[in-house]
């Protein structure tokens, strides 16, 4: 099962949830999609195939490569974009957009508005300000909102394997008295930083809280505000990047092989 696969099965479980709805949103957002086109793609020019129905017209994708072919049944052209990327080119074309149709139980129609909504939503940016942290303590969030946050952070921490060793969640209390929560990257690079963030605003953004809010910050480990906050806050550890196993491949003898015997004529 795919991501989207597992959120739309848990949405389908439980339908009056508005978390588990965004979920799918978010999932789709974050998968590559295989759009199925009218012709071969020329130069950065696609035409995505258009279907026409009693609902309106929708275009088709896929999030995986082989459920695209067996919709299909044969070799099509098609493009492999985010699902992110889909839905902002769709806005304003009153086409909406269909996925897994036929091929899978997490099958889904999404209607313009629909799509219009998600665009709308990823367009939210975070805001950098400065603060001084007074004080660090432990996360002051009942057990409802962590079930909400938790899913959400994970589900992005998927995209950071390597980037960042682990997040910290905890409370925070500036110098101005303000109180809030905070969530602390330790050991990402600078450049990796505006997508992070970005980030976890799309993951508050669909955790389904009414008025979430949260500081994201970044810390190297050697920080005094780093050795705080893994004392008091919660770890939350990132995947580590799949290691890709290489094979050198180098010239064996005729004969040396013993997977190869010689062949004797």
């Amino acid at each position: 099962m795919t991501p989207y696969d597992r959120a739309h099965a848990a949405m389908e479980a439980d339908p009056e949830n508005e978390a588990l709805r965004l979920a799918v949103y978010d999932r789709l957002a974050d998968a590559e999609l295989f759009l199925l086109l009218e012709s071969e793609p020329e130069d950065e020019d696609i035409t995505p195939q258009v279907f026409e129905t009693e609902d309106g017209d929708f275009v088709l994708a896929f999030d995986l490569e082989e459920r695209l072919a067996e919709f299909t049944g044969a070799p099509v052209p098609y493009a492999a974009l985010p699902g992110r990327v889909i839905a902002q080119h769709l806005v304003g074309e009153g086409i909406g957009l269909g996925i897994n149709l036929g091929v899978a139980e997490s099958a889904m129609l999404l209607p313009p508005e629909a799509l219009e909504w998600l665009t709308d939503t990823l367009t939210h940016t975070p805001v950098q300000t400065d603060a001084r942290p007074a004080s660090f303590e432990a996360p002051a969030l009942p057990p409802a909102i962590l079930g909400l946050l938790l899913p959400a952070f994970e589900a992005k921490f998927a995209q950071l394997a390597g980037i960042a060793s682990h997040a910290l969640l905890g409370g925070v209390q500036y110098d101005d008295g303000r109180r809030g929560h905070v969530l602390a990257f330790l050991g990402a690079p600078e450049p990796a930083r505006a997508g992070i963030a970005k980030a976890m605003a799309e993951a508050l953004a669909f955790s389904g809280l009414d008025a979430g809010e949260l500081d994201v910050t970044f810390l190297d480990e050697a920080d005094p505000a780093a050795q705080v906050l893994l004392e008091k806050a919660l770890v939350l550890h990132l995947p580590e990047p799949v290691q890709e196993e290489v094979q050198e491949l180098k010239p064996v003898a005729p004969g040396m092989d013993p997977s190869k015997p010689p062949i004797l004529r």
